[in-house]
């Protein structure tokens, strides 16, 4: 099983790459068990709407 630093690192790497289907299956398993990680990963999820949010309102002027 995944440790929370290796989660930590593929949610970020998740953002720029597709992962492996290992790698996914581990991160969904983890995150199922995991609050902290589970809660890191709908922070990423929230900061990342925010900026399409931000950088989408930009464009708009």
């Amino acid at each position: 099983m995944l440790a929370c630093r290796e989660v930590s690192k593929l949610l970020s790497e998740a953002r720029e790459r597709r992962l492996g289907l290992w790698e996914r299956i581990s991160l969904k398993l983890h995150l199922a068990m995991c609050d902290g990680c589970n809660n890191f990963s709908k922070q990423l999820d929230f900061i990342g709407a925010a900026l399409r949010r931000y950088r989408d309102r930009d464009h708009d002027d």
